[in-house]
């Protein structure tokens, strides 16, 4: 089913969305806010620019974005995937406790703010470029990672990335000597079996925007996670 967004506010284009098949196609997007809210069971296209909260509470269904999106790209989602083609804006995978979000582009300020897992739920956000500033800020759980790829020499993460995270894991690739980490972290090279447990995951990414695997790996990565032995020290202080 095709849903033309031009003259529909995100009231009646969500309407419609929850009434159709559970294949549907949003055609002329502009900035309408919280599409697919809580939806599961559906797989969506959009032409278009979806506006902020894509996928809030998102519980099963699949998004997959032709361009770029907003802000808060799926807040306190469950479950499901969100693929976004281009870049997405600030607080994506705010409190994001399930699925995964792989995003081609870039990423603003405090992408995974909140991330946590729970038992077999461990959500997954992947950039493919860089990063913003407060990455992962509070993360008590999931797993973030930001590639470098296309990056035309921007700093693969801004200021003050992890800032406050006592839980899950995150992986950078490329250069991060550049990078100011707060205390109370564990900052590695990553080794063999750390990336093995999340190649699956690179697996589908690469698969998704045709990226080249190997050519993803031929890059040292850098994990992050927290200090457990002290993992408050210092919570908003960079040294």
């Amino acid at each position: 089913m095709v849903l033309n967004a031009k003259n529909l506010d995100f009231q009646n284009l969500n309407q419609q969305l929850r009434l159709s098949g559970s294949r549907c196609r949003i055609v002329g997007c502009l900035g309408q806010r919280f599409i697919a809210a809580g939806m599961q069971d559906k797989a969506i296209t959009i032409e278009g620019v979806p506006g902020n909260a894509l996928g809030a509470y998102l519980n099963g269904a699949t998004i997959e974005v032709l361009g770029n999106a907003q802000d808060a790209v799926g807040d306190t989602m469950n479950d499901g995937a969100i693929v976004i083609h281009g870049s997405i804006g600030d607080a994506a995978g705010y409190a994001m406790r399930g699925g995964r979000i792989y995003v081609k582009g870039d990423a603003g300020y405090r992408a995974g703010i909140h991330m946590k897992e729970y038992r077999n739920k461990v959500p997954v956000m992947i950039i493919g470029g860089t990063a913003g500033s407060f990455l992962g800020e509070y993360q008590a759980g999931g797993i973030i990672a930001v590639l470098g790829l296309n990056s035309g020499g921007k700093r693969l993460v801004s200021n003050f990335p992890c800032t406050g995270m006592h839980g899950g894991k995150m992986f950078l690739r490329g250069d991060v000597s550049d990078i100011r980490f707060p205390g109370g972290l564990c900052v590695r090279p990553a080794g063999a079996a750390d990336l093995a447990a999340i190649e699956p995951e690179l697996i589908r990414y690469c698969r998704i925007f045709g990226f080249d695997l190997q050519e993803v790996l031929s890059v040292p990565f850098t994990l992050v996670t927290p200090d457990t032995n002290n993992p408050y020290k210092q919570m908003y202080v960079a040294n």
